[in-house]
């Protein structure tokens, strides 16, 4: 989204509309750029200090670009009990980055998720709009290599 469309979206928003804002970045660009935040903070007469508290507090905002392959991974109770901490464990180790971060390539983003309403498929891992029931470590690796042959 160029500047001015963006500014004029921005267009009679005040501090109060920031979540709004926030939401509306995300959609737009995947995540909320650095460069978007100093606008926002610019139009809105919002510090950015306080912008970046409220990107940091909710886990649905993203200040880094997200993957082509988001996998989430639920740590609701019944995942954790069965082992999702496990896999998450082993997405972070095979994949070299954390939770909230994306891969080098661009491939990649680790997310820790609340319950998915799937429990009596615990651990249950999503990876887009895929959902992967009955994860164990040992899944982790096939899950990987799947998803890097629908990128070739």
């Amino acid at each position: 989204m160029g500047t001015s469309k963006f500014d004029s979206f921005l267009k009679g928003k005040t501090s109060e509309d920031l979540i709004e804002v926030l939401h509306k970045t995300q959609d737009l660009f995947g995540y909320i750029p650095e460069e978007v935040i100093d606008r926002i903070s610019d139009k809105l007469n919002v510090p950015v200090s306080k912008i970046y508290g409220v990107c940091t507090f909710y886990s649905r905002f993203s200040l880094v670009p997200k993957g082509k392959f988001e996998i989430s991974v639920c740590m609701g109770t019944a995942c954790y009990v069965k082992g999702g901490d496990k896999v998450l464990e082993e997405f972070e180790k095979q994949l070299g980055i954390g939770v909230g971060e994306t891969s080098h390539d661009g491939l990649f983003s680790i997310v820790e998720t609340r319950c998915v309403g799937d429990c009596a498929n615990a651990p249950v891992v999503t990876v887009n709009d895929k959902v992967y029931k009955k994860v164990s470590p040992k899944d982790v690796e096939n899950i990987i290599y799947e998803l890097s042959q629908e990128e070739e």
